[in-house]
């Protein structure tokens, strides 16, 4: 029977310091997996890594800028030698990229959304691939959004940017699938991190009651949790998928 523990697997998680990619550390250190903390704060990366540390995991932090395509052959090269391998990538690093059509900053928003949220991640597969095809439970969690499968206005540099991960995830999953290498994707909705901390407390309970069944804000260490089902050696046969954690958001309609 599979496996359903990662305990003494490689996690190698982007955008770790804070949000989803926190709780993703924490989730996956507590069912002891070896944890990478990359983040483009290396103080907020270092902290949560000395967190894990603490609770008794297995923790290291690098600062990883994802824009920077060297940075991530050198940060990927450096997980793998100091712990041996990687066998789980989690993209989770992301930023928000809202900006009219009309905006004179548009290309300038269009650019940075596209190197962060979509280009980066094929960088990191790429660097990460020599590792992976080594592992015998490889997986790659791919982090989209909702705003993949319906958009908000004015965001289309990021809506197109996380339609592109959806994509990348399925091609990739139909080239790696050959060898073992499962590549999935998580849509999260309304989620409760720093993106949405501007939001008041009285709009983001408006706009849960509108729009989700579950009529609430989603928690990041719910999201965390998909991401490790699907990085369980159990989890072998599922790829290509994308999978809305959106608290019924996409499933309803009024």
């Amino acid at each position: 029977m599979s496996s359903r523990s990662v305990s003494g697997l490689v996690a190698f998680i982007t955008g770790a310091a804070s949000g989803m990619g926190k709780a993703t550390a924490e989730v996956f250190a507590a069912e002891g997996a070896h944890v990478a903390v990359t983040d483009v704060s290396g103080p907020g990366a270092e902290a949560v890594a000395e967190t894990l540390r603490a609770a008794g995991g297995s923790a290291r932090a690098w600062p990883l800028d994802v824009s920077d395509p060297e940075a991530i052959r050198h940060v990927t090269d450096a997980v793998a030698a100091h712990f041996g391998g990687i066998d789980i990538l989690v993209n989770n690093a992301g930023i928000s990229a809202f900006s009219p059509i009309a905006a004179d900053d548009y290309d300038e928003v269009w650019h940075r959304a596209m190197a962060i949220l979509l280009t980066a991640q094929q960088r990191l597969v790429r660097a990460a691939l020599p590792y992976l095809r080594r592992s015998e439970s490889a997986r790659i969690v791919n982090i989209a959004s909702t705003e993949a499968l319906g958009a908000t206005s004015r965001d289309s540099p990021y809506a197109a940017a996380k339609a592109g991960v959806t994509g990348l995830t399925r091609a990739l999953a139909v080239e790696l699938g050959p060898e073992g290498v499962t590549v999935n994707c998580i849509c999260p909705g309304p989620i409760l991190t720093g993106m949405t901390a501007g939001l008041s407390e009285d709009d983001r309970q408006t706009f849960a009651r509108r729009r989700t069944a579950l009529r609430r804000y989603g928690r990041p260490e719910e999201v965390a949790h998909m991401t490790l089902s699907l990085c369980l050696p159990a989890a072998s046969y599922i790829t290509g998928a994308t999978i809305p954690v959106d608290g019924g958001l996409m499933a309803r309609n009024a």
